[in-house]
C-alpha cells in the first residue's frame, strides 16, 4: 500500500505536468465561486456514484441501459444540490483557497 508521502508526490508530479487554464481572473470572487461550485458538484457527484454503484436495478422499471443513464444524471443533480446547499461548506472552503492562491501568484 502506498504511503501518504508517495501519494502526495505523485499528485504534485501530475499537477506540474498539467497546464490548467484559470477560469477566474486574479481577485475575481464571482469566478472563484463558480469554479468552487463546479469542483464541489463534481466531488459530490463522484461520491454519490460510488454510493449508488452497489444498488441493483429496480424490478418495477426493468433496469437496462436507460436506467443506468438516468441514474448517472440523477447523481449529477444530487451533486449540484449538495454543492449549492449552505450546509456543505466545501464550496466556501475551496473558494477561499482559490482566492488565497491567487494572492500568492
Amino acid at each position: 500500500m502506498a504511503s501518504a508521502l508517495d501519494l502526495t508526490a505523485s499528485l504534485q508530479a501530475a499537477s506540474s505536468k498539467a497546464t490548467p487554464k484559470p477560469s477566474a481572473a486574479h481577485g475575481d470572487v464571482a469566478g472563484a465561486r463558480k469554479t468552487a461550485e463546479d469542483f464541489a458538484t463534481f466531488f459530490f457527484s463522484q461520491s454519490l456514484e460510488t454510493v449508488f454503484s452497489g444498488m441493483g436495478a429496480d424490478k418495477i422499471f426493468g433496469g437496462g441501459s436507460g436506467e443506468e443513464v438516468y441514474k448517472s444524471l440523477l447523481t449529477q443533480e444530487y451533486g449540484k444540490a449538495m454543492a449549492h446547499s449552505a450546509g456543505a461548506g466545501l464550496t466556501d472552503t475551496v473558494q477561499r483557497e482559490i482566492l488565497r492562491l491567487q494572492e500568492m501568484a
